[in-house]
């Protein structure tokens, strides 16, 4: 009897010992794979930097110090971590995605730069999960697009900004490809879905970026006062 026990004593030793190497390898590659998305998201958003017009996008939303800014549709974080500095350590932001890796990802990066005022918020296709009538100012930039009920998602936004508050929409122009199925949304049709869900516009650019085969619009629109 005891020699089956001894007998069983290095058999137990090495699985115990392969397991733990098992998981070790494991945890050691995800890391590794988690680090290197990381790595690659600051090289892509380095880049998009040259093209996308951040700082333009920002100065449209009209940002104090201590404001409440949403970018719905935030994906990793490529305008929401921008958005961070720009309401200051008293404002607050919000970043919506339907995709819990994304957020993941952006919760992550937000944690590692220190920006305590950023939050994520899992949307859904037709709510965002927005806080009502406390909102300064609304981003949805590359995401309007993929709407599937644009007059909800505006009511909704409607609905969370404070009278006065702006939302900013940057998206791309249709592109007249054959055989390809379009995947974007024009501005006439944007505009008009923004007055019928009760916006004003204030300003346009129907050529906000402008390069081969790749045309942005952008259009700002704000909630109106209580007093008009």
């Amino acid at each position: 009897m005891s020699n089956d026990k001894s007998n069983r004593k290095p058999f137990f030793r090495i699985t115990l010992f392969l397991v733990c190497a098992i998981v070790m390898f494991l945890a050691l590659n995800t890391l590794y794979s988690f680090t290197n998305t990381l790595q690659r998201l600051d090289v892509v958003e380095s880049e998009r930097d040259q093209w996308q017009r951040p700082s333009d996008v920002l100065r449209a939303l009209d940002l104090q110090d201590g404001n409440t800014v949403v970018d719905l549709g935030s994906g990793a974080g490529y305008f929401a971590l921008k958005l961070s500095p720009a309401v200051g350590k008293r404002g607050q932001v919000l970043a919506v995605d339907l995709r819990k890796l994304s957020l993941f990802f952006l919760w992550t990066r937000a944690l590692l730069r220190g920006d305590h005022n950023l939050d994520v918020i899992l949307g859904a296709a037709d709510d965002p999960r927005l806080p009502t009538g406390s909102v300064n100012a609304v981003l949805i930039c590359n995401t309007y697009h993929e709407f599937s009920t644009p007059e909800r998602m505006l009511n909704h936004v409607f609905q969370s900004l404070r009278p006065g508050g702006r939302l900013v929409v940057v998206d791309r122009a249709p592109r007249a490809v054959e055989g390809e199925q379009a995947h974007e949304v024009s501005l006439p049709v944007v505009e008009s879905e923004l007055r019928r869900n009760g916006f004003e516009i204030v300003s346009r650019d129907g050529q906000f970026i402008d390069r081969p085969g790749d045309l942005w619009w952008l259009v700002i629109a704000r909630k109106p006062n209580s007093n008009q």
